[in-house]
């Protein structure tokens, strides 16, 4: 190896049992072999080969092996007998995929290397240090927080399930010190995974405070007496000798004797026929006929590799070709795969008798148990309840494999079915003894909790004092999969669709159990051995689910947008519902009295423009008096025969300059207000917390965008001064402050980088002011001195184009002709030809393909894009050059909430927290002493939220500041 070669070190043992996780379980159809981690292992391994020149790492290498470990025993076991000793066995189909999955490694003509007495990460340590004394660079295929030591300015480390380099900035950013103090961090930390000791009550972040203070682990040590925290002083004292073994223990050799040289590890092309028998023989034809593609080999001429190995037990799950890797560009390859998955899942039968009703501990630990063995455990709640925060819990399901799940009844109650119902039903497990032997496996990564639409279980158990750790959620794949799919956009996302839609199975109806109207009962009042085969039922179809969504992400190339801008809002959304926020009844009080005589006195004014009294609020007077009586043009007629009195047909009239309408306009939207905020919001009020929870739904609109409800914060007016006094009701409690962080014209500056206009790009690069200087290029009127009105009228563009605005509808904005709107928009695109090229190019895209992409590789689909209905064909075009701009916009703020938490831990600003978004605006309560900090941390983890990777090529700017209620600090 010399000066400019690039050693990948793939951490083969992560690898296996990612690979193992990332598909249902799978088995080879001629013999039941599971197959599925090598299935994974060789589709991540083939793809990392062929693409690794356009991953985040950006450079092909030049020498490649793959690395495992030998064997549990190693020489840390004899510093430390304990080391690894809480490990369970791998899952019983996993074992005999070990041996497959180091012949397929030798099938790719790459080293693979392993050594006894060593972990695989001495190994990796090893070979590091021996490429960076060669003067070659190394490239760690992992993730593991271990080999973070490793990293240095030729050593870094790749995450391909994430497509995201590691080096020395981002160990920083994730852990606060540099890598060459990751071992001091260790050893202070410990690591429950491989039972490392560590000092008890010192987390990460302590850890990095610790060391940043007192420089290294024997300084600290030494020095422990100095500390003034008593509990922390006395556990460093106390576990001094701990804090030293575990630093040997998670020390990396980088001496190890190794038996192959680095040069042996020279990449070349694999042997397509050696390779191809091997995949034959596994019965992966899709990869097959891949390889055969790369390497010009005629699959037809090779025979399949004799492959000999104890089949074990079948895998439960689908037999078919369990290929995950992208689309290739066979548009087929994704349907057969999710239409072969879904098919062999709905052969699976659903028996409800099967199913078990836990109503003991011990029973309930072996499915723990069976859950840690298996890594895999559904988990669903049944409650009183739609709202997580104030839902009493009736009980659980949990299903560890299809067909295998159970109910856990904690809180039933007996009476028949009556409304008032009678005491506790004997022999259930009392709720705090289920909920604590629950608790380490919901908290354990280790086990993957599967759910649909999980947020509100995760908030509930989080209620409850139970975290849940390593999730996924069935309905949040199938958003990212299919938004905007079906009849008008509208396909559900719900668990009863999704189990129809792809098992083909109708799971038993709530309604069924529980009833509806005056006679509706709660489900702690429903009989245990229907309420097991309902709950239970959901579980195991929420897994079966998962085995058929989960495929589907990695063959079109989605996994990145679920595992970066889906999965990680579970938690943070569900915290941020949790906290709430203050709202103040006494200024609701007043604002409802204030808007009650407002729209008094407007009523009066319409009653004399209108010459008699009549109800306002009634759409066929209101449509008698403009239009039967007054006469006033634009009138249409509904289908039930009373005319049209829409908010567009009296802003239209108001437009034209018709007085009658516009005030009906205002008094609607002042009794509007009045009805739904500073009537409704008390009720909102929890009675525990004293602040209101809204809840966000993270899988409801086509672009990715949040929304809010019960109550919907989302839509409170600010454009209008009693809009804007909404917020001011909105407070801090004593001693904080509100923090408003809002990204100034994200969209805009996303539309300027889709559609690659460099008059907008260079004019946000500058930090001008964007209108003016769009107004300048439009209007050849010079920035300095321009007439507000020139301004205006130009920002009411920018915006007005991103969403697809007409003539008609600028007209209206801006109280001008229609032919002067048409000729203003007709100029912007002249002046800006790129927005033109973009809308024609998006909606060419959107009709070939049937969606549309963000920056981040969201999609937005639009199938009626093709409609023959022209008023649908347009809704839909607009719809679709809209979403790349508005979704991107929405992409980035998921991403920058994504990250919130960790940064403001990170610098010591626990205590300031995330309470709510409001489109392109974050919400924080801080303490007033941490505002000053909070901001700038605030700002940067939003402005840059846009990176790593596709980096936006215009800046991001967030306006931040503090008030004592939402409305100042906006």
């Amino acid at each position: 190896m010399k000066k400019g070669d690039h050693l990948f070190l793939v951490d083969g043992s992560g690898y296996i049992f990612r690979a193992y996780h990332a598909l249902p379980p799978l088995t080879r159809k001629s013999d039941g072999l599971p197959v599925g981690a090598v299935a994974g292992f060789c589709n991540m391994l083939w793809k990392l080969l062929q693409n690794a020149r356009d991953t985040d790492v950006g450079v092909t290498p030049t020498h490649f092996a793959v690395i495992f470990d030998h064997s549990s025993k190693t020489f840390r076991n004899d510093l430390y007998p304990e080391y690894k000793a809480n490990r369970s066995e791998p899952p019983e189909d996993l074992v005999p995929q070990f041996g497959l999955i180091r012949e397929a490694t030798q099938a790719f003509d790459l080293p693979c290397i392993e050594m006894a007495g060593f972990e695989a990460d001495d190994l990796i340590a090893t070979y590091a240090r021996l490429a960076s004394e060669a003067g070659g660079e190394t490239t760690i295929i992992s993730s593991d927080k271990d080999l973070m030591q490793l990293v240095t300015d030729h050593v870094s480390m790749y995450d391909p399930m994430k497509d995201r380099e590691i080096r020395i900035p981002e160990v920083i950013e994730k852990w606060g010190v540099p890598p060459e103090k990751m071992i001091d961090l260790q050893a202070l930390t410990g690591d429950s995974v491989d039972n490392v000791p560590g000092v008890p009550g010192i987390g990460p972040k302590t850890a990095a405070q610790l060391l940043e203070e007192y420089g290294d682990l024997d300084t600290l040590l030494s020095r422990a007496n100095e500390i003034k925290q008593n509990k922390r002083r006395e556990n460093l004292i106390e576990f001094a000798e701990k804090a030293r073994i575990s630093r040997e223990l998670v020390k990396l050799r980088i001496d190890v004797p190794v038996e192959h040289g680095i040069d042996t590890f020279e990449l070349a092309p694999p042997d397509g026929p050696k390779l191809i028998g091997f995949l034959k023989a596994m019965e992966f034809s899709t990869l097959t006929r891949r390889v055969a593609e790369a390497t010009g080999a005629e699959v037809a001429e090779i025979e399949a590799a004799h492959v000999e190995v104890e089949a074990g037990e079948s895998a439960h799950g689908p037999d078919l070709d369990p290929s995950p890797a992208e689309s290739d560009g066979d548009a087929a390859t994704p349907a057969k795969l999710a239409a072969g998955i879904a098919e062999a899942c709905a052969a699976q039968t659903f028996d409800h008798a099967g199913y078990e009703c836990i109503r003991d501990l011990d029973t309930l630990k072996l499915w723990v148990e069976e859950a840690c063995e298996t890594g895999i455990l559904a988990f669903d709640t049944e409650t009183t309840s739609l709202d997580p925060m104030q839902a009493e819990l009736c009980g659980f399901s949990l299903a560890t494999k299809p067909g295998r799940a159970a109910y856990v009844p904690l809180n039933h109650k007996s009476g028949d079915g009556d409304l008032l119902g009678g005491g506790l039903i004997e022999d259930q497990i009392p709720q705090k003894d289920a909920l604590e032997a629950i608790k380490a496996v919901m908290a354990n990564p280790a086990v993957l909790k599967i759910g649909q639409n999980l947020k509100y279980d995760w908030l509930l158990m989080y209620r409850l004092g139970v975290e849940i750790v390593g999730v996924d959620d069935t309905m949040l794949m199938s958003y990212v999969l299919d938004a905007g799919t079906g009849s008008h956009g509208t396909v559900s996302h719900g668990m009863d669709a999704l189990s129809e839609r792809w098992l083909g199975h109708k799971p038993i109806p709530y309604k069924e159990l529980t009833g509806t109207g005056r006679k509706q009962v709660t489900f702690d009042m429903v009989d245990l051995e229907r309420a097991t085969a309902y709950a239970a039922e959901d579980a195991d179809i929420t897994l079966r689910l998962w085995q058929v969504l989960k495929p589907r992400l990695a063959a079109e190339g989605l996994v990145s947008v679920y595992e970066r801008l889906e999965r990680p809002m579970i938690p943070v959304i569900g915290r941020m519902e949790h906290r709430g926020v203050a709202v103040d009844r006494q200024i609701l009080s007043r604002l409802s009295g204030d808007f009650a005589q407002t729209a008094a006195g407007i009523e009066d004014e319409i009653y004399e423009l209108a010459g008699e009294r009549f109800t306002i609020g009634s759409p066929k007077q209101l449509g008698e008096i403009l239009f039967g009586k007054m006469g006033l043009p634009g009138g249409s007629k509904t289908k039930t025969g009373q005319w049209s009195t829409s908010a567009q047909v009296l802003e239209d009239l108001a437009a034209a300059g018709h007085e009658l309408p516009r005030k009906i306009v205002d008094w609607r939207q002042v009794t509007k207000l009045k009805s739904t905020y500073t009537d409704a919001l008390p009720g909102y009020i929890n009675p525990e917390t004293k602040r209101v929870h809204t809840s966000y739904a993270l899988a409801s609109t086509t672009t990715g965008r949040l929304s809010s409800s019960e109550p919907n914060l989302q839509n409170i007016p600010i454009r209008t001064a009693e809009g804007r006094k909404i917020r001011t009701a909105f407070v801090a409690p004593e001693g904080t402050k509100l923090i408003s962080a809002d990204y100034s014209q994200i969209e805009l500056r996303v539309l300027a980088h889709v559609a690659d206009i460099p008059e907008l790009k260079k004019a946000f690069a500058d930090g001008l002011d964007i209108h003016a200087m769009t107004a300048s290029e439009m209007f050849d009127v010079p920035v300095e001195g321009m007439p507000p009105e020139v301004r205006r009228r130009a920002k009411a563009i920018n915006f007005g184009i991103i969403y697809g605005i007409s003539a008609f509808g600028l007209a209206n904005q801006l109280g001008i002709p229609r032919e002067e709107a048409s000729a203003y928009i007709k100029r912007y695109f002249e002046r800006f030809p790129g927005i033109k090229d973009y809308m024609d190019s998006t909606k060419a895209q959107a009709r070939e393909q049937g969606y549309v992409e963000t920056v981040f590789g969201r999609r937005a689909h639009y199938p009626e894009i093709r409609s023959s209905n022209p008023q649908l064909r347009a809704f839909n075009e607009r719809a679709a050059i809209n979403a790349p701009i508005q979704g991107s916009a929405a992409d980035i703020i998921r991403r920058a909430m994504a990250r919130m938490e960790g940064a403001l831990a990170d610098a010591g600003l626990e205590d300031v927290q995330m309470l709510l978004q409001v489109h392109d605006e974050l919400i924080f309560e801080a303490p007033e002493s941490k505002v000053e900090k909070a901001i700038p941390v605030i700002c940067e983890v939003m402005e840059n939220a846009a990176l790593p990777a596709r980096a936006l090529s215009v800046p991001l700017q967030v306006e931040a500041r503090a008030a004592s209620n939402w409305d100042e600090a906006h």
